[in-house]
């Protein structure tokens, strides 16, 4: 049995180390979502971000499934300034085999992913520098972590902070699972871009194109980067006379990114702001990040004083706290690339492009944010960090291989890994271990949802999302969905369209849904029958659907509507004028 299992490793161009530690990451990796979606006493529990994250996902998944490119959460309007491709991937997967959009979201397709990210990322590294080296990058691959929990345990005794420093680590890659698929289109590309550039084969080369490309319906952001990347290493292989391989890869990329990127782009809308040092200024003057308050005050008066100088010293002080605070200790990849340099050595292209994307992923959030939520852009960063594993991993193998005396070589294992897994165990034991999540959909809401995705297709209206309402019930988990935050729930559990719904949503893509949500509150705080009709008629809504506290908003002694459905939580009316 053994040799069978040996022999099969053979095949596929893996170690048994190499397996176990992506098994063993890929597991830790799938803890953050497994646990979601699933029914419990209470209800559907969701862990972590999943509860909007995880169902903005699904509603865009089933909505696919449908064969309809409309936006579920915002009626008459079509998926826009979105890169559907993950979405679209589930869609077809459950299609095919029936399996349900959040089994396959939050059970199946996680550990999927991230074993595939493991394999390639290995397969590449290994060929491209060696065993040992794949090894360590891997490692931090998975369980790379930053130094918030050095923060938290100095201020409060508990080990925490992932991302206090505003990025966040390895461990949470899956609950982003575009980001996830991204990084796994990314490490095979680098591996067919590598063999095709050794072995001169087109054919490989080619797939490295299709993988390039594609990411532009996956992750956007990882699409920007590695064509930053590619067009700047074939630049600079054509000026040094190398060949015009790589421009071909950057060319077929951009080409497939641009055919698949258009039809769903909104050109008139500006995404990108240019704020400098937003994501500085916020990490050290925010509550719920680094929260340095005098570093804070020093940058703002030195700005609004003009002392430039001062603000300059400020602002770099603030940045090699953001940087080394979400490297950990990965940052031993400069170490090496320094050396490198001192000494003169060459830096081969592959060192060139990941060193390219790193800092393009660090440089683009500290001068733009995003239009709506700034916050987004801080996702360019997070290729710097899965990167960074890479040549960490190159570096700490080269650094371990020069220590010759064992019980110094052991310490030195055991030290960097001491110092770099409590990022990874102290988010899991805060945030998707604990037996009750933040929040739910409770068992009635549930059985609602269900009758109402049994019923003939049509316009779902809803309340609009209640913040103060959500914030007096944040201490009391799990909260209900509509009481957690606004979230694309109705839809994606319903398998309707909805008139208004995931307001955070709603902003990152751009739609201008303000006077809608207006229009909504005016429709639930009216008395007048004739504009209850005259709304529904217009808008074309089919079903209202009410949970707790919202019952009493709506009229019941209209002509226009009729109760088909009424629990303790949930109560659902049909209209008569369609």
């Amino acid at each position: 049995m053994f040799n069978k299992v040996r022999k099969y490793l053979h095949k596929i161009e893996i170690t048994l180390t190499a397996l176990l530690m992506i098994l063993v990451g890929s597991l830790t990796w799938s803890l953050t979502m497994v646990k979601s979606g699933i029914v419990y006493g209470y209800g559907m529990g969701f862990w972590g971000p999943n509860g909007h994250d995880g169902v903005w996902h699904i509603a865009v998944a089933k909505s696919l499934a449908r064969g309809t490119w409309e936006m579920p959460i915002f009626q008459g309007a079509t998926i826009k300034n979105y890169h559907i491709g993950y979405d679209l991937i589930l869609s077809i997967i459950h299609k095919i085999s029936t399996i349900p959009v959040v089994t396959l979201y939050f059970q199946i397709m996680p550990p999927l992913i991230s074993l595939g990210i493991g394999y390639f990322a290995y397969k590449f590294i290994k060929k491209w520098k060696g065993e040992k080296q794949a090894l360590w990058s891997l490692f931090f691959i998975y369980f790379g972590g930053g130094f918030g929990w050095v923060v938290t345990l100095f201020r409060s005794g508990i080990f925490g902070g992932e991302s206090m420093f505003w990025s966040q680590q390895a461990i949470s890659t899956l609950i982003n699972p575009p980001f996830a698929l991204s990084l796994l289109f990314v490490f095979a590309g680098l591996n067919y871009l590598y063999e095709g550039l050794k072995q001169n084969e087109k054919k490989y080369l080619v797939t490295a194109a299709i993988l390039f490309g594609a990411l532009a319906q996956i992750k956007i952001y990882a699409a920007i980067l590695v064509l930053g990347g590619l067009f700047f290493i074939g630049f600079w292989k054509l000026i040094k006379r190398e060949g015009l391989a790589v421009i071909k890869v950057f060319m077929g990329s951009l080409t497939i990114a641009l055919v698949l990127t258009l039809p769903f782009l909104d050109l008139s809308a500006n995404t990108f702001v240019f704020r400098p040092f937003w994501f500085l200024q916020t990490m050290v003057g925010s509550p719920d990040r680094l929260f340095w308050l005098k570093l804070a005050s020093a940058m703002m008066n030195y700005q609004l004083a003009g002392n430039w100088l001062k603000y300059g010293l400020a602002t770099i002080v603030s940045f090699f706290i953001f940087w080394y605070g979400n490297l950990g200790t990965r940052f031993i990849w400069e170490i090496d690339i320094a050396d490198k340099l001192v000494k003169k050595r060459k830096i081969n292209y592959i060192e060139t492009l990941i060193v390219f994307m790193i800092l393009m992923g660090v440089l683009i959030p500290m001068l733009f944010v995003q239009s709506g939520t700034p916050w987004n852009t801080i996702q360019f960063f997070y290729y710097s960090l899965a990167l960074s594993g890479i040549l960490a991993g190159v570096g700490m193998a080269k650094w371990f291989g020069n220590i010759s005396i064992p019980i110094l070589h052991s310490i030195g294992i055991c030290i960097v890994v001491l110092v770099t897994i409590p990022t990874t165990l102290s988010t899991l034991w805060l945030h998707y271990l604990p037996g009750r999540p933040p929040a739910m959909i409770g068992k009635s809401e549930l059985e609602a949802l269900t009758f109402l995705k049994q019923q003939p297709d049509g316009i779902v209206l809803t309340v609009p999302f209640d913040r103060d309402a959500a914030i007096a019930e944040q201490d009391n988990p799990p909260r209900p969905l509509y009481l957690y935050e606004s979230t694309a729930y109705v839809s994606a559990f319903s398998d309707k369209q909805v008139f208004l719904e995931d307001e955070v949503n709603l902003n990152i893509t751009g739609y201008d849904w303000s006077e809608r949500k207006l229009a909504v509150q005016k429709f639930f705080e009216t008395d007048n029958t004739n504009k209850v009709g005259e709304f529904l008629k217009e808008n074309d809504i089919k079903y209202i659907y009410l949970v707790d506290f919202q019952k009493e908003d709506f009229p019941t002694d209209t002509s226009f509507t009729e109760k088909i459905f009424d629990n303790d939580e949930v109560v659902i009316y049909k209209t008569n004028l369609l």
